[in-house]
Protein backbone atom coordinates (compact mmCIF):
# COMPACT_ATOMS: atom_id res chain seq x y z
CA UNK A 1 0.00 0.00 0.00
CA UNK A 2 1.16 3.48 -1.01
CA UNK A 3 2.45 5.98 1.36
CA UNK A 4 1.31 9.12 1.44
CA UNK A 5 2.14 12.16 3.60
CA UNK A 6 0.42 15.20 5.04
CA UNK A 7 2.63 18.34 6.07
CA UNK A 8 0.48 20.54 8.27
CA UNK A 9 1.86 24.20 7.93
CA UNK A 10 -1.23 26.13 9.40
CA UNK A 11 -2.39 27.77 12.45
CA UNK A 12 -1.11 31.56 13.19
CA UNK A 13 2.51 30.68 13.73
CA UNK A 14 1.69 33.30 16.71
CA UNK A 15 5.04 32.13 18.41
CA UNK A 16 6.80 33.71 15.71
CA UNK A 17 5.11 37.69 15.07
CA UNK A 18 5.95 39.69 13.75
CA UNK A 19 6.92 37.72 10.91
CA UNK A 20 3.92 35.89 10.19
CA UNK A 21 1.92 38.48 9.79
CA UNK A 22 3.65 38.54 6.63
CA UNK A 23 4.19 34.99 5.40
CA UNK A 24 4.10 31.08 6.56
CA UNK A 25 6.25 30.35 9.33
CA UNK A 26 7.92 27.61 7.04
CA UNK A 27 8.61 29.83 4.59
CA UNK A 28 11.31 31.70 7.24
CA UNK A 29 14.82 30.88 6.96
CA UNK A 30 16.95 28.78 8.10
CA UNK A 31 20.49 29.78 6.94
CA UNK A 32 20.26 29.77 3.36
CA UNK A 33 17.17 27.75 2.58
CA UNK A 34 13.41 28.24 3.79
CA UNK A 35 11.92 25.71 6.72
CA UNK A 36 9.83 23.74 4.69
CA UNK A 37 12.76 23.09 2.47
CA UNK A 38 14.12 20.77 5.04
CA UNK A 39 11.18 19.19 6.18
CA UNK A 40 10.43 18.43 2.28
CA UNK A 41 13.62 17.30 2.11
CA UNK A 42 12.74 14.34 4.49
CA UNK A 43 9.57 13.13 2.89
CA UNK A 44 11.16 13.26 -0.21
CA UNK A 45 14.40 11.19 1.29
CA UNK A 46 12.14 9.09 2.46
CA UNK A 47 10.75 8.16 -1.12
CA UNK A 48 7.00 9.64 -0.53
CA UNK A 49 6.06 10.46 -4.00
CA UNK A 50 2.24 12.45 -3.33
CA UNK A 51 2.49 14.95 -0.59
CA UNK A 52 -0.75 17.07 0.36
CA UNK A 53 0.49 20.61 2.00
CA UNK A 54 -1.97 22.29 4.07
CA UNK A 55 -1.38 26.10 4.79
CA UNK A 56 -3.44 29.11 5.90
CA UNK A 57 -3.77 32.29 3.86
CA UNK A 58 0.00 32.29 2.38
CA UNK A 59 -0.59 28.86 0.82
CA UNK A 60 -0.02 30.55 -2.31
CA UNK A 61 3.17 32.00 -1.57
CA UNK A 62 4.12 28.58 -0.23
CA UNK A 63 2.97 27.36 -3.92
CA UNK A 64 5.01 29.55 -5.59
CA UNK A 65 8.36 28.23 -4.11
CA UNK A 66 7.58 24.75 -4.02
CA UNK A 67 5.67 24.71 -7.46
CA UNK A 68 4.68 21.08 -9.07
CA UNK A 69 7.32 19.32 -7.17
CA UNK A 70 9.67 17.25 -8.17
CA UNK A 71 9.50 14.59 -11.20
CA UNK A 72 7.27 12.03 -10.69
CA UNK A 73 5.99 13.66 -7.79
CA UNK A 74 2.61 14.64 -6.91
CA UNK A 75 1.61 18.33 -4.60
CA UNK A 76 -1.36 18.88 -3.67
CA UNK A 77 -2.32 22.32 -1.52
CA UNK A 78 -5.11 23.01 0.80
CA UNK A 79 -6.08 26.09 2.40
CA UNK A 80 -7.05 26.62 5.65
CA UNK A 81 -9.37 29.37 5.57
CA UNK A 82 -9.32 29.67 9.65
CA UNK A 83 -7.12 27.63 12.46
CA UNK A 84 -9.98 25.59 13.29
CA UNK A 85 -7.54 22.71 15.14
CA UNK A 86 -6.16 19.90 14.04
CA UNK A 87 -8.60 17.92 13.36
CA UNK A 88 -10.05 20.41 10.66
CA UNK A 89 -6.88 20.52 9.29
CA UNK A 90 -6.23 17.66 8.65
CA UNK A 91 -9.69 16.37 7.28
CA UNK A 92 -9.08 19.15 4.60
CA UNK A 93 -6.39 16.97 3.46
CA UNK A 94 -8.44 13.83 3.29
CA UNK A 95 -9.64 13.93 -0.12
CA UNK A 96 -6.21 12.95 -1.30
CA UNK A 97 -5.13 10.42 1.26
CA UNK A 98 -7.99 8.15 2.10
CA UNK A 99 -6.99 5.08 0.11
CA UNK A 100 -3.06 5.00 1.91
CA UNK A 101 -1.11 4.59 4.56
CA UNK A 102 0.41 8.11 5.73
CA UNK A 103 3.26 10.45 7.05
CA UNK A 104 1.96 13.26 9.18
CA UNK A 105 4.54 15.82 9.42
CA UNK A 106 4.07 19.07 11.70
CA UNK A 107 6.19 21.42 9.87
CA UNK A 108 7.99 23.24 12.73
CA UNK A 109 9.72 19.72 12.98
CA UNK A 110 13.35 19.43 11.76
CA UNK A 111 14.98 16.44 12.16
CA UNK A 112 18.35 14.25 10.96
CA UNK A 113 16.35 11.01 11.58
CA UNK A 114 15.77 9.50 8.18
CA UNK A 115 12.96 7.50 6.93
CA UNK A 116 12.73 5.08 4.18
CA UNK A 117 13.07 2.04 5.57
CA UNK A 118 9.85 3.01 8.22
CA UNK A 119 8.12 3.90 4.72
CA UNK A 120 8.92 0.47 2.95
CA UNK A 121 7.88 -1.22 6.23
CA UNK A 122 4.64 0.32 5.98
CA UNK A 123 4.81 -0.22 2.03
CA UNK A 124 5.16 -3.94 2.24
CA UNK A 125 3.21 -4.93 5.42
CA UNK A 126 0.17 -6.94 4.26
CA UNK A 127 -1.86 -6.53 7.37
CA UNK A 128 -1.45 -3.01 8.96
CA UNK A 129 0.63 -1.99 10.35
CA UNK A 130 -0.63 0.68 13.31
CA UNK A 131 1.46 3.14 14.20
CA UNK A 132 4.98 4.65 14.30
CA UNK A 133 5.53 7.07 16.92
CA UNK A 134 8.67 9.52 17.03
CA UNK A 135 10.42 10.80 20.05
CA UNK A 136 13.01 12.43 21.58
CA UNK A 137 14.68 13.33 25.37
CA UNK A 138 13.92 16.23 26.65
CA UNK A 139 15.03 17.73 29.50
CA UNK A 140 11.61 19.50 30.36
CA UNK A 141 8.95 17.48 28.53
CA UNK A 142 5.81 19.17 30.32
CA UNK A 143 4.71 20.97 26.84
CA UNK A 144 4.58 18.37 24.68
CA UNK A 145 2.65 15.13 24.49
CA UNK A 146 4.89 12.47 26.88
CA UNK A 147 5.35 8.95 26.60
CA UNK A 148 4.37 6.63 29.33
CA UNK A 149 6.12 2.73 29.56
CA UNK A 150 4.86 -0.28 31.39
CA UNK A 151 7.64 -2.18 33.43
CA UNK A 152 8.94 -4.11 30.58
CA UNK A 153 9.90 -1.00 28.78
CA UNK A 154 6.79 -1.16 26.51
CA UNK A 155 4.63 2.40 25.79
CA UNK A 156 1.18 1.95 27.39
CA UNK A 157 0.27 5.24 27.49
CA UNK A 158 0.67 8.81 26.41
CA UNK A 159 -0.10 11.87 28.67
CA UNK A 160 -0.54 15.49 27.13
CA UNK A 161 1.58 18.35 28.79
CA UNK A 162 1.68 16.87 32.07
CA UNK A 163 2.51 18.82 35.16
CA UNK A 164 4.72 16.10 36.23
CA UNK A 165 6.25 13.69 33.48
CA UNK A 166 6.26 10.09 33.65
CA UNK A 167 9.17 9.93 31.29
CA UNK A 168 11.33 12.72 29.67
CA UNK A 169 10.49 11.16 25.93
CA UNK A 170 8.51 13.74 24.60
CA UNK A 171 6.63 12.89 21.73
CA UNK A 172 7.43 15.13 18.20
CA UNK A 173 5.55 15.83 15.51
CA UNK A 174 5.89 13.51 12.91
CA UNK A 175 4.18 10.35 12.61
CA UNK A 176 3.37 7.14 10.68
CA UNK A 177 -0.33 6.07 10.79
CA UNK A 178 -1.86 2.83 8.82
CA UNK A 179 -5.18 2.93 6.80
CA UNK A 180 -6.72 2.93 9.98
CA UNK A 181 -5.96 6.38 10.74
CA UNK A 182 -9.10 8.12 9.47
CA UNK A 183 -11.35 6.15 11.28
CA UNK A 184 -9.52 6.72 14.80
CA UNK A 185 -9.58 10.30 13.83
CA UNK A 186 -13.47 10.30 13.34
CA UNK A 187 -14.03 8.32 16.82
CA UNK A 188 -11.66 10.76 18.45
CA UNK A 189 -13.39 14.13 16.99
CA UNK A 190 -16.53 12.60 18.32
CA UNK A 191 -15.30 11.80 21.68
CA UNK A 192 -13.45 14.89 22.09
CA UNK A 193 -14.81 17.61 19.96
CA UNK A 194 -13.02 20.95 20.44
CA UNK A 195 -10.53 19.38 23.16
CA UNK A 196 -9.28 16.81 20.48
CA UNK A 197 -5.03 16.64 20.05
CA UNK A 198 -3.56 14.09 17.95
CA UNK A 199 -2.43 12.80 21.01
CA UNK A 200 -5.96 11.49 21.25
CA UNK A 201 -5.37 9.13 18.23
CA UNK A 202 -1.73 7.63 18.95
CA UNK A 203 -3.42 6.87 22.40
CA UNK A 204 -5.83 4.43 20.54
CA UNK A 205 -3.09 2.76 18.61
CA UNK A 206 -1.26 2.49 22.02
CA UNK A 207 -4.32 1.13 23.80
CA UNK A 208 -4.64 -1.21 21.49
CA UNK A 209 -0.89 -2.61 21.30
CA UNK A 210 -0.56 -1.32 17.92
CA UNK A 211 2.03 1.36 18.39
CA UNK A 212 5.89 1.41 18.43
CA UNK A 213 8.04 4.54 19.59
CA UNK A 214 10.96 5.09 17.76
CA UNK A 215 13.51 7.61 19.51
CA UNK A 216 15.95 10.11 17.65
CA UNK A 217 18.85 9.31 20.20
CA UNK A 218 21.59 10.54 18.59
CA UNK A 219 19.54 12.15 15.64
CA UNK A 220 18.84 15.87 15.63
CA UNK A 221 15.60 17.07 16.48
CA UNK A 222 14.65 20.83 16.09
CA UNK A 223 11.47 22.24 16.63
CA UNK A 224 11.49 25.93 14.52
CA UNK A 225 8.38 27.41 16.74
CA UNK A 226 10.13 30.01 18.03
CA UNK A 227 12.97 32.86 17.24
CA UNK A 228 15.14 30.98 19.21
CA UNK A 229 14.93 27.62 18.02
CA UNK A 230 14.47 29.17 14.40
CA UNK A 231 18.07 30.66 15.40
CA UNK A 232 19.46 27.35 16.69
CA UNK A 233 18.34 25.79 13.67
CA UNK A 234 20.08 28.27 11.20
CA UNK A 235 23.10 27.51 13.03
CA UNK A 236 22.58 24.00 12.57
CA UNK A 237 22.19 24.61 8.87
CA UNK A 238 24.79 26.78 8.14
CA UNK A 239 26.88 23.96 9.97
CA UNK A 240 26.05 21.53 7.55
CA UNK A 241 23.99 19.43 10.44
CA UNK A 242 20.73 19.94 8.38
CA UNK A 243 19.82 18.68 4.90
CA UNK A 244 16.98 20.17 2.81
CA UNK A 245 18.10 18.57 -0.14
CA UNK A 246 15.62 15.97 -1.72
CA UNK A 247 18.37 12.97 -2.45
CA UNK A 248 21.06 11.07 0.50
Amino acid sequence: MTVKAILVAGGYGSRLHPFTHYTQKTLLPLYERPVIDYALGTIRRAGIKDITIISNQFVGQIAKHVGQGLQDERIHYVIEEEPLGVAHALNLARPYNEDARLMVYFSDNITTLEFSKQVEVFEQAEKAPGCLIIAREEPNPQAFGVAVFDDEGTICDIVEKPDSPPSNLAIGGIYMFDEHFWDHLDSAVKQKGDAFSISDITRRYVKAGQAEVLSVGAETWVDCGTPDALLQASQMAKDGKLDPTPHR
